[in-house]
């Protein structure tokens, strides 16, 4: 259907102004002014309304194949739809791994099939499979993803004459999960001889701590620098790790540096570690449990100041559902991770409104500086030519989080009993309304992403 979206402020590229939207063949066709002449099959009234690019989640684990008992990528999709996010990225520690190119492509062909949001998938990169991950097509896959830290699942890369290798030879961007597994080791030993079973609310913070992140952190970056390799240092939950990063500017489709050369590293913070703190353990528990940990009060504000001044480049979620029974398990046994797509954009509009954030910035944080980190072609805008991925939101409205209001397959959110003062009306996927008010058009699937590299 031809959409014409009349009279909303569209948030684009540090505007806001009030606009109609064109839509036709999947593609915004016109953007301006007085554009109620044109014939539409459909046509909004979105008067007061926020008219904004999808956001694109650079990481998430939608469990598929192998884990599909928690999450997988129909029920994760559309709770990110929900959500406001028309794109998504996800991570090769599924079961099996994505290590080889035929699981990879595997999993391109569950999301054509089920998944209402578009999609890309990383390529996993271990210390035995160099030669599969020099196959990667550099212009149909997001990027090939290194665990420099074990967490869920079996992926840790420990090899540095492997690290050394891909970083060297990488035909992509190169992301990373960056703990260092030797003191994330030592200090598990440690706080298992001294406490046992009976540990205190914050030992997560504590295992998996700020040395452990900025350890690893810094060894990518030497690699990166070293090679010239393009690296994405992944969910940064520490203010130690900020000094690592300069200062980037979106300029012609790139993020660049002051003196107008490539940022060769980036960075993303995630929405847990900016609404959530060390204290939130004492009622929440492990339902926070993640990796890296969520830390004291004062890494959340400086991770908050460096996407301010463009140190941090994007955000995400990590979005890593397991079930509630997993996570009600003691402490040593409860898997990290927690569910987040569905509230991801509700987040940071909160947070907007507090006046923490302009909401032009989340808009280049969410979406603009996510299609230009990964060159994603024609997404991540609201531009002539480009594919309608578009959200509406209302900012006079509230979204109650609830169990019975989740679409995440594992059931439960650490937002519950959250009431967030904005609500995703409609999430324009690739031109096709897929979710409008509460109901979803699962008639036409998302799109594989590609890229301009």
């Amino acid at each position: 259907m031809n959409t014409l979206i009349l009279n909303a402020r569209v948030v684009n590229e540090n505007t806001i102004q009030e606009s109609d939207v064109y839509i036709s063949n999947g593609h915004i066709e016109r953007i301006g002014k007085n554009l109620q002449h044109i014939t539409a099959d459909r046509v909004i009234d979105a008067k007061g309304a926020y008219l904004l690019p999808g956001v694109i989640d650079d990481q998430v684990h939608f469990r598929e194949p192998g884990l599909t008992y928690k999450a997988d990528i129909h029920s994760e999709a559309r709770a990110g739809v929900a959500g406001g996010v028309t794109s998504f990225m996800e991570m090769p520690n599924t079961v099996p791994n994505a290590l080889t190119q035929q699981l990879l492509q595997d999993k391109y062909d569950i999301a054509e099939k089920t998944s209402l949001a578009n999609y890309s998938f990383f390529m996993g990169g271990s210390n035995s499979n160099y030669d599969e991950v020099m196959r990667t097509d550099p212009t149909q896959v997001c990027g090939i993803k290194i665990f420099m830290g074990s967490s869920t699942g079996n992926m840790l890369v420990d090899a540095p004459e492997v690290l050394e290798k891909l970083f060297a030879n990488a035909p992509m961007l190169i992301a990373t999960h960056c703990e260092d597994e030797a003191t994330v080791r030592h200090r598990m030993e440690f706080y298992k001889e001294k406490y046992g079973d009976n540990v205190p609310y914050d030992i997560h913070a504590l295992i998996r701590n700020e040395e452990a992140c900025l350890i690893s952190s810094s060894f990518a970056s030497t690699l990166a620098h070293k090679n010239g390799t393009r690296l994405h240092i992944l969910h940064i939950s520490t203010g130690d790790e900020v000094s690592l990063f300069e200062v980037g500017e979106r300029k012609n489709g790139q993020i660049l540096l002051a003196n107008g050369a490539p940022k060769l590293v980036t960075s993303e913070a995630c929405v847990h570690h900016l609404w959530f703190d060390a204290e939130d353990y004492h009622t929440l528990g492990n339902k926070i449990k993640c990796n890296p940990a969520i830390k004291a009060p004062h890494h959340k504000e400086a991770i908050f100041q460096a996407l301010l001044d463009n140190r941090i480049d994007v955000i995400a979620t990590d979005h890593a559902p397991h079930t509630i029974e997993e996570k009600a398990q003691p402490y040593w046994q409860a898997p990290s991770g927690l569910p987040l797509i569905q509230h991801t954009l509700n987040v940071m509009l909160e947070f907007s409104k507090k006046g923490k954030i302009p909401l032009e910035r989340v808009v280049e944080k969410m979406s603009h500086a996510v299609a230009d980190c990964f060159q994603i072609k024609e997404r991540g805008y609201i531009r002539e030519g480009y594919w309608a991925d578009l959200v509406l939101v209302d900012l006079d409205g509230t979204t109650s989080v609830t169990s019975s209001n989740l679409y995440s397959k594992c059931g439960w959110s650490p937002f519950e009993g959250t009431n967030f003062h904005s609500v995703v009306t409609h999430t324009f996927v690739s031109g096709h309304l897929a979710y409008e008010n509460g109901n979803f058009d699962e008639s036409l699937k998302g799109k594989r992403l590609s890229f301009s590299r």
